[in-house]
């Protein structure tokens, strides 16, 4: 749920002094203001988020498309090398991020089963669980990023990502409510009865997942501070790498398969 991250607060100030500057020099002014922390974070929001929902369209068409005209095959294999690049970013953050061997080796043989798990259950997922995966990560970054933009308010941990606010969490959950209770109302209206049981279960299970996509976010924002670095990468315009913008479906994607398994 990269959508309110924008980067360090030192790279926010320099940005913020930088503004300043070239906005002096384009037109006279008439005091001396100076743009605060939060006009960057505003300005940089607004300044990326076409760049971003471009490239997550793109993304969305990749997919699609790759199960349309190849099949289940050709998103294995994608899953496989979108998984294999997100391991490789979290090395790059994780040896950035501590010069203690150990600690670099642990870390990264939990990246290695974190990172893997995800893409073995999403390799065997059906088709509908995938999609509703993705469905849930989606419009609960897009709810967040409309509520914490829209309301602002206070932040949820201002140290490890300082546009994470609890306004944006709470659109984030009402996302994940729309990215499951719809779909099981019209699942339920198409075999023509009404199953109580499973609105309920997809009322709750929504937000929570959401609230799961932001841990993952949050994580992933820890180790990049860990590491001095804005973005696991520069792969993605508008994202970063790919870590980044797949830092929540990683874990909804586990808690997915382990809540398919169980209703088996």
């Amino acid at each position: 749920m990269a959508d309110e991250e924008t980067g360090s607060e030192g790279i926010e100030e320099t940005q913020a002094a930088s503004l300043s500057d070239s906005e002096g020099e384009a037109a006279p002014v008439e005091d001396d203001h100076k743009p605060t922390l939060e006009e960057v974070r505003e300005h940089s929001r607004r300044k990326t988020f076409g760049i971003r929902a471009a490239s997550a369209a793109v993304m969305l068409a990749v997919v699609v498309g790759t199960y349309y005209f190849v099949g289940d095959f050709g998103l294995d294999v994608l899953v496989g090398a979108i998984a294999a690049i997100c391991f490789i970013e979290f090395i790059f953050l994780v040896i950035r991020a501590t010069a203690n061997i150990p600690y670099r080796l642990a870390a990264i043989l939990a990246g290695a089963a974190y990172i893997g798990l995800a893409a073995v259950i999403l390799i065997d997922f059906d088709i509908q669980s995938f999609y509703i995966s993705i469905a849930v990560v989606i419009l609960a970054d897009t709810f967040a990023y409309i509520f914490g933009t829209l309301i602002g308010g206070p932040r949820i941990l201002p140290k490890v990502s300082p546009n994470k606010t609890w306004a944006g969490l709470l659109g984030g959950m009402f996302g994940g409510f729309l990215a499951l209770t719809p779909l099981i109302y019209l699942s339920s209206q198409i075999a023509g009865v009404l199953d109580t049981q499973a609105l309920l279960v997809a009322a709750i299970a929504g937000p929570l997942l959401a609230i799961i996509a932001l841990a993952g976010d949050l994580f992933e924002s820890w180790l990049k501070r860990k590491a001095g670095v804005k973005d696991s990468s520069r792969l993605i315009p508008g994202h970063g790498g790919f870590l980044d913008r797949f830092d929540g479906l990683i874990p909804v994607s586990i808690v997915v398969g382990i809540l398919v398994t169980l209703a088996i």
